[in-house]
């Protein structure tokens, strides 16, 4: 087993390369991880499906620092999801979360989006004003159905299967009316044989795009920069964590920091004393 996990380690790395346009350095990390935890995850194989147990790893990281933790075992997590992708079963036990600091998210500016999408084809303008005007998750975005589409309002089925409703601009209407004509999706707004795009594709889409203009840009960053966009601009937090399909506001607490920090930054450029080349 170990054996068909190394070659199937290889194709995982060559995935994220080309799929999320990862770095060689974050591909090294990821390699490093998994290299180390098929060293002593315990293997079991049940029925059809193999468990993976995290216990004896967890118990070799244990010392090292949260973050680092979570790390390692992020990288776990996203090779066992593509193993399950590629046909291979697997449950995951002892994999507890790792608690650890939130860092405040990194939002695209307005100019660089308008930027990428003045160089885009039509499905390509589509994927990203589709992520940047309604604030989807990625995956909610590959489930979209056409039947959950109407002139002002997109009904989504996020975490959990809650459903939400959130506004569609007149704008992005108007653009996705003409890509309906043009590639005549039947079940999903983004399909390939009547199947849906499935998120790596459409990360790949995004991934292509920013970097015509030379930015590193995924998915979630456009969702990031619709909330930010939406606070800065004065839209009470309750509602936008409704639009963002929050389960608590907690999480959406976190784009008000961020607004705080731009805030301070735009405040010691502005700030006379400041301008002096004195520090603030």
């Amino acid at each position: 087993m170990k054996k068909f996990l190394s070659s199937q380690r290889l194709q995982f790395l060559k995935s994220l390369e080309e799929l999320r346009g990862y770095s060689q350095l974050t591909l090294k990390s990821y390699d490093e991880s998994i290299l180390e935890a098929l060293k002593y995850i315990e293997i079991l194989q049940e029925n059809e499906h193999f468990i993976f147990n995290l216990m004896p790893y967890r118990l070799h990281i244990a010392k090292l620092n949260a973050k680092t933790i979570s790390k390692k075992l992020s990288a776990i997590r996203s090779f066992v999801s593509f193993l399950n992708d590629e046909g291979t079963r697997i449950e995951l036990k002892a994999d507890e979360s790792i608690k650890v600091a939130k860092t405040l998210p990194k939002p695209i500016l307005h100019e660089h989006i308008v930027e990428a999408i003045e160089a885009s084809d039509l499905q390509e303008e589509l994927v990203v004003l589709m992520l940047y005007t309604l604030g989807l998750r990625i995956s909610e975005l590959s489930s979209l159905k056409l039947e959950n589409i109407s002139k002002e309002w997109v009904r989504v089925i996020g975490k959990g299967n809650k459903q939400r409703d959130i506004p569609l601009l007149e704008n992005t209407y108007t653009l996705l009316q003409r890509y309906i004509v043009a590639y005549n999706p039947k079940i999903f707004l983004f399909e390939k044989d009547t199947e849906k795009l499935s998120e790596n594709s459409l990360r790949y889409i995004v991934t292509k795009i920013f970097k015509r203009v030379g930015l590193k840009v995924t998915p979630h960053q456009l969702r990031h920069s619709y909330a930010s966009s939406l606070l800065n601009s004065g839209a009470p937090i309750v509602d936008v964590s409704e639009l963002l399909g929050h389960s608590s506001m907690a999480t959406t607490q976190i784009y008000t920091k961020l607004g705080s920090a731009l805030k301070q930054q735009n405040y010691n450029k502005a700030h006379p004393l400041c301008r002096e080349d004195k520090e603030c």
